[in-house]
């Protein structure tokens, strides 16, 4: 099947079916065509990969944080961040930068991420004097931390394929990464602003207007307390937590900030709705995707080839970079993580590698594939939302992307980056 299988998805892809409609066609080709097994097994199979306790966090999260959108969080969000470095030179795409980081505590997603902050970042750099696709890019880039930083959505379907690890593992995995990620961004962001010219806003606000930004922003930041806290403690589940996150946002919007009214639930819940179900598409098609390689026993066969050549940790793992790199290119994470993880994760349990530092170096690797044409979902999402051209905001890409990198390969040589926060806090 596997000779129809592959074939099939890259020229449905190519012809510019979504990936998920591209996978389920793919898979029904190789069954009508190769194999003697029924039609229906699509359908079964892409059931029996919704039918899980753990994969009710994807809708609520996403709930979460469509409910704290349209509670004005992102404004207030953007004038905390903006209150400590605006100044600076540069200070726009700095606050840019540390919004998207923040966002990316409530949301889990890099498409919310770049959608929200990300275009109301690009029309105040543009006014400030900055290329608007130079803001574009750097909006794309930092966007790159949203399923990075808890709570993440990928790291709840990564924690699906691989039980070597957990959801709460994840989360704490991840802050180290996703942090040095937004340093990267940053610097790179001070060096361009230098040569550029881009400078910062006129003066910093006052001790008493920081305060009140503080004070207004902080209830939108407890919910990344909220959660990882509540998961750490063992106070409730990930799946619970996100429950308790829709209920916190919902409270937030409509009693604090008071922005939230009866009448705006149903558009948000209908954008949540819509978001959530493209990603259960997804994850339904990689999971018939992923059962046609393990009845060909492609997996098996590869683990057995790549255990045979007994390379040391370090290069399996550049290798492991490499193929997702390049993965990367033409498929989002989501389905890279249902069909690449249940053959890699059981592959490098027998170099030595701890199965948090390999998750992290797979989802940081995959997400980078959201800022790389021909497929980068990111370029995309920023293009449509403020119509500058995706030719133009790719050329404004390669000094982050490189930056990127650069983190990648700190965190597959230096393992205690993805690991040392997950053993402090007892995972």
């Amino acid at each position: 099947m596997a000779e129809i299988l592959f074939p099939a998805l890259f020229v449905l892809m190519a012809l510019g079916l979504p990936v998920a409609f591209a996978m389920a066609i793919a898979v029904f080709f190789a069954l009508t065509f190769a194999s003697t097994y029924p039609n229906i097994v699509v359908v079964k199979e892409m059931f029996a990969g919704l039918d899980s306790f753990p994969l009710l966090a994807v809708p609520f999260f996403v709930l979460a944080a469509e409910l704290m959108t349209g509670g004005a969080i992102t404004h207030h969000l953007l004038r905390f961040a903006a209150q400590f470095v605006g100044h600076l030179r540069g200070g726009l795409g700095h606050a840019n930068v540390i919004s998207s980081t923040l966002f990316a505590g409530i949301s889990g997603s890099a498409l919310a991420d770049a959608a929200g902050p990300g275009t109301m970042m690009i029309r105040m750099m543009e006014k400030g004097g900055y290329d608007r696709a130079y803001a574009g890019a750097l909006t794309i880039s930092s966007a790159v931390v949203g399923p990075i930083i808890p709570p993440s959505i990928t790291m709840i379907i990564y924690a699906m394929q691989d039980q070597e690890v957990s959801v709460g593992s994840l989360f704490m995995a991840g802050i180290v990464p996703g942090l040095l990620i937004t340093l990267a961004m940053l610097a790179t962001n001070g060096i361009i602003a230098r040569r550029r010219g881009y400078g910062g806003t006129d003066e910093r606000p006052g001790a008493a207007e920081m305060l009140r930004t503080t004070a207004m922003a902080m209830p939108a930041l407890m919910l990344i307390v909220l959660v990882v806290g509540g998961i750490r403690f063992g106070i409730f589940t990930p799946t619970e937590a996100s429950v308790i996150a829709v209920f916190y946002a919902l409270a937030c919007g409509m009693f604090l900030y008071r922005s939230l009214r009866l009448r705006d639930l149903p558009d948000i819940f209908l954008r949540a709705a819509l978001v959530s179900s493209a990603v259960l598409l997804i994850l339904g098609a990689a999971r018939a995707f992923a059962w046609v390689l393990i009845i060909e026993g492609i997996p098996q066969d590869l683990a057995a080839m790549i255990i045979g050549w007994n390379l040391s940790p370090v290069i399996f793992l550049l290798a492991v970079n490499l193929l997702l790199l390049v993965f990367g290119l033409f498929m989002d994470p989501l389905p890279g993580v249902m069909i690449l993880v249940p053959i890699l994760a059981p592959i490098s349990h027998s170099p030595g590698i701890d199965p948090n530092h390999f998750a992290i170096v797979v989802i940081v690797n995959l997400t980078l594939g959201l800022t790389t044409p021909p497929v980068g979902a990111l370029i995309f999402v920023v293009s449509g939302a403020t119509n500058i051209r995706a030719g133009t905001l790719i050329r404004e890409l390669p000094p982050f992307f490189l930056a990127s990198i650069a983190v990648l390969l700190l965190l597959t040589f230096l393992p205690f980056l993805s690991t040392w926060l997950p053993a402090a806090s007892g995972f």
